[in-house]
C-alpha cells in the first residue's frame, strides 16, 4: 500500500483546494470505502479521527491513516493549524481488478474479482464563523485544550494580581509597565478629594442645653478613682514607705498648682 502526499494548485477543474492525501491499491472495494467516507465528510479533524476510531467497520483503519496523513501534510507543507482544520472533501475511486479463478463442477472455473481502490482525503480550514463557534464550544467543554488554556490564562491573571497586592508594583513603575486600571482608581480618588467640602452644621448636645446623665456619672467616677500624686506621696509617708519618685512627683505637682 503506498501513499501519495501531493499539495494541489488550483490550476485544474478536478483539483480541489486545501491539502489532501492519497492512497492507492487499497485491497477493498470502493463501495465499502465510501460508507465510512461518508460518516466524516464536513467533520472538523478530531471529531472525524473520533468516529474513524469507534468505527467497527475495517475500512476505517486505512482512512484513519489518510487522515493523519493528510493533517500532517497541512501542518508541515502549508503551515496550517491542526485543530483549526476540517474535511472538506473525501471520496474513493475504483482501481485495478484483479481476477481470479476458481474450478466447479464438470472442469469448469468461475471468475473472482478482487476489487481495489483509491482513497483520497483532503482537508481545509474552517471558516471563521464556524471556526468562531468551535471554539466557543470547546471552552465550554471540560477537560478541553482551550478548557484548559482558559484556566491557564486566569491563573496567570491572579498570580499577577496577587504579586501586585504584595508590593510588586515598584518593579512594574521601574520597568515602565502601567496598570491601567490601578492608574484609573488613583484618578477617581484625586477628583474626590479636590471636590468640597459639604459637612453638615454640627448641633451639639451641649449647645442645646441637654446633659447625658450617663456620661457624666462616668466622668465623675474616674475623677474620684484617680489619686493625685500628692495623695500617694502621704498615703506612703503614713504606712512608713519612701518612694522617690512618688515625692518627686507631687513636688512637681505642687510647682504646677503655685
Amino acid at each position: 500500500m503506498a501513499v501519495r502526499e501531493d499539495i494541489p494548485t488550483t490550476g485544474k477543474t478536478n483539483e480541489r483546494p486545501g491539502t489532501k492525501a492519497v492512497v492507492r491499491h487499497v485491497r477493498m472495494s470502493a463501495y465499502k470505502a465510501r460508507v465510512v467516507l461518508d460518516l466524516i465528510r464536513g467533520k472538523d479533524v478530531q471529531t472525524a479521527d473520533e468516529i474513524l476510531k469507534f468505527s467497527e467497520r475495517d475500512a476505517a483503519i486505512v482512512i484513519r491513516k489518510a487522515l493523519h496523513s493528510a493533517v500532517a501534510n497541512a501542518e508541515h507543507n502549508d503551515d496550517q493549524i491542526a485543530d483549526d482544520l476540517y474535511v472538506s472533501a473525501c471520496f474513493a475511486d475504483e482501481g485495478k481488478t484483479l481476477r481470479r479463478f476458481r474450478p466447479r463442477a464438470r472442469g469448469r472455473a468461475s471468475r473472482i474479482r478482487k476489487r481495489t481502490c483509491h482513497i483520497t482525503i483532503i482537508v481545509s480550514r474552517l471558516p471563521e464563523d464556524r471556526l468562531e463557534r468551535k471554539r466557543a464550544k470547546d471552552a465550554s467543554r471540560p477537560g478541553s485544550r482551550a478548557a484548559r488554556v482558559a484556566g491557564q490564562q486566569l491563573e496567570q491573571q491572579g498570580r499577577r494580581r496577587r504579586r501586585r497586592n504584595r508590593g510588586g508594583g515598584g518593579v512594574a513603575e521601574e520597568q515602565g509597565i502601567v496598570d491601567q486600571q490601578e492608574a484609573a482608581v488613583d484618578q477617581a480618588d484625586a477628583v474626590q478629594d479636590e471636590l468640597p467640602a459639604t459637612d453638615a452644621p454640627e448641633t451639639t448636645a451641649e449647645a442645646e442645653g441637654i446633659v447625658d446623665q450617663q456620661e457624666a456619672a462616668v466622668d465623675a467616677v474616674a475623677e474620684e478613682s484617680e489619686p493625685t500624686a500628692r495623695e500617694i506621696a502621704e498615703a506612703e509617708e503614713e504606712q512608713g514607705i519612701v518612694d522617690p519618685d512618688a515625692q518627686v512627683a507631687a513636688a512637681a505637682e505642687e510647682e504646677e498648682e503655685k
